[in-house]
């Protein structure tokens, strides 16, 4: 297994050093796509986390359940309101089931970039088709590579500078397409430093990594707003349909 796994310290900080994200601005557009995609159905997420999307898609009439590789991660989700109505699997969602099937399986917020072999993504789409109903969905949430963002020759470059967080980012393998992000986090008065690995993938790729699992495109977005996807974008919301 080459997935990267949050420990519990991460994990404690985690919902504050990212509580932009969860801001109606920025989350509601996320629901949205997201019970429309369901259908009426109900939804699995894979890298579930901390809850911040499931709970929402939740409270909107759509019945989620999630996997979640961090058991505590997992825990932080299971302490907040409503929980007991999302059902958390603790396993590696290249691999790990859960009973029923889905009309929607998605994965969000670069999630599927933790997994960091093409071998396991290609698991990845093989295991969201496994849980999907006939002609379901399989949504895919990831920033596009920022390789032009290098300066020169550089291997590394500064992409959060905030009195709060500062994250840099390395380049540490592009044959693999395996880079670094590098974190230093001000939480109530406490440091917290966190580094891990995560494959980037790009678009092209990703498209064929769904083919081989019974997928075809639908919708590529340029973000959760539906713009138009462009040479210009730096992330995708793209929307797969299972044919197989």
């Amino acid at each position: 297994m080459a997935a990267v796994t949050w420990g519990r310290e991460l994990a404690e900080v985690y919902d504050a050093v990212y509580s932009a994200a969860s801001e109606p601005s920025a989350l509601d557009p996320v629901v949205d796509v997201l019970a429309g995609l369901a259908r009426g159905g109900s939804a699995l997420e894979f890298g579930v986390g901390t809850g911040r999307v499931a709970l929402h898609l939740r409270n909107r009439g759509v019945p989620v359940e999630g996997i979640e590789l961090s058991q505590p991660m997992a825990e932080r989700l299971r302490s907040k309101p409503g929980a007991q109505e999302v059902p958390v699997t603790v396993g590696d969602m290249t691999t790990a089931r859960v009973d029923g099937t889905f009309t929607l399986v998605y994965v969000v917020a670069n999630t599927i970039m933790n997994v960091t072999t093409q071998d396991e993504q290609v698991a990845v789409c093989v295991n969201a088709a496994a849980h999907l109903e006939g002609a379901g969905r399989f949504v895919v949430d990831v920033v596009v590579p920022q390789l032009r963002s290098f300066p020169g020759s550089e291997t590394a470059r500064v992409f959060t500078l905030e009195s709060a967080h500062v994250g840099i980012e390395t380049l540490d393998d592009p044959v693999g397409q395996v880079a670094w992000s590098h974190h230093w986090m001000e939480v109530d008065g406490r440091l917290v430093k966190h580094a891990a690995p995560y494959r980037y993938v790009w678009p092209s790729e990703l498209d064929l990594m769904a083919r081989i699992a019974g997928f075809e495109l639908e919708h590529r977005w340029g973000g959760w707003d539906r713009a138009p996807f462009t040479s210009n974008s730096h992330r995708h919301v793209s929307v797969y349909r299972k044919t197989g």
